[in-house]
């Protein structure tokens, strides 16, 4: 008879191309990994995997096994949540991802409120941008991930997961108190064409966006530094080394010695949701975290929009 864990582990080692990315997203060692194939390829009588220069990928028979490991696997998963919907939400693990600026004020408070009523229950939360985090979700290393994806453009999500949405979340201009625009109340993206700019990595989702709102105002931004932590790139707009655009939701940690000012024509927009897979069964657990990061995210829309008035 089959082995569950070791046909999960295929299933890893098929969609990742690699032992070694299986076995960080199994925390397993390389060579569990190798052995449970191994021991599987001897089970079933045949090769299931080839390896070359460009990887590991499933042979026929591999590709058709991993195909009926995602169907046992999913209904295995089904079993485990009709199963915690009969006991309740009085324990089990709740496995939780997120974008870091949610990670640091949606997801805090959610926690909290969330483990105020079901104590029982234990919660991981890792963190990622969307597009690592959302390949995980579909492999079913979470539960329940929060996702952005910018109005306009092609999100995170793909095939295989549901979204709820949560609120929206403007991006605004952050400039040096001395600036020339800092007294604007709004400033328009062409004025800065000719400024130094502060972003995220180039490869982040946030930074492709800011060239690409740059370019529809008819200029390449000049980037001068990239951070993916807001804070730092806060401080180097305050050492005044250039600008940035920050999402809505780092403003609750704004600096004193920057100025935050709205765009016009109106700020691109991060659409913030909670997203599940597709195909899983909701555990109660999960659900009760649904209802409550939708309760956090109604809050935390009506505190945000009080402060984005001021900076109007």
């Amino acid at each position: 008879m089959l082995n569950v864990p070791r046909l999960r582990v295929l299933r890893e080692v098929a969609q990742r191309g690699s032992f070694s990315a299986a076995a960080d997203a199994l925390s397993y060692t390389q060579s569990a990994v190798s052995q449970a194939v191994a021991t599987l390829e001897a089970e079933t009588g045949t090769t299931l995997l080839e390896r070359d220069r460009r990887g590991v990928r499933p042979t026929a028979a591999g590709a058709a096994l991993v195909a009926h490991a995602d169907g046992i696997l999913a209904r295995l998963e089904a079993a485990e949540a009709e199963l915690d919907a009969i006991a309740g939400v009085h324990g089990g693990l709740l496995r939780m991802a997120s974008f870091p600026t949610a990670g640091a004020t949606l997801m805090p408070l959610a926690i909290a409120t969330f483990r105020a009523a079901y104590p029982g229950v234990e919660l991981t939360l890792a963190e990622g941008e969307p597009e690592e985090i959302a390949p995980r979700l579909r492999a079913g290393q979470f539960d329940l991930a929060l996702l952005f994806e910018f109005h306009g453009t092609p999100g995170p999500l793909g095939g295989g997961l549901r979204a709820i949405d949560l609120l929206e979340d403007p991006m605004h201009v952050a400039l040096p108190r001395g600036h020339r625009l800092a007294e604007r109340r709004a400033v328009r993206l062409e004025d800065l064409r000719d400024e130094a700019w502060i972003q995220t990595s180039a490869s982040s989702p946030c930074a492709r966006h800011v060239v690409r709102s740059c370019h529809e105002a008819g200029f390449e931004p000049k980037v001068s530094f990239e951070s993916d932590d807001y804070q730092t790139v806060q401080g180097l707009v305050a050492a005044g080394v250039g600008v940035a655009l920050i999402p809505q939701l780092s403003l609750p940690g704004v600096r004193g010695d920057i100025v935050v000012r709205a765009l016009r024509p109106p700020s691109p927009v991060r659409r913030v949701t909670v997203a599940a897979r597709q195909a899983a069964a909701v555990a109660p657990a999960a659900q009760a975290m649904l209802d409550v990061l939708r309760d956090v995210g109604q809050r935390y829309g009506g505190e945000a929009a009080a402060l984005a008035a001021g900076i109007r």
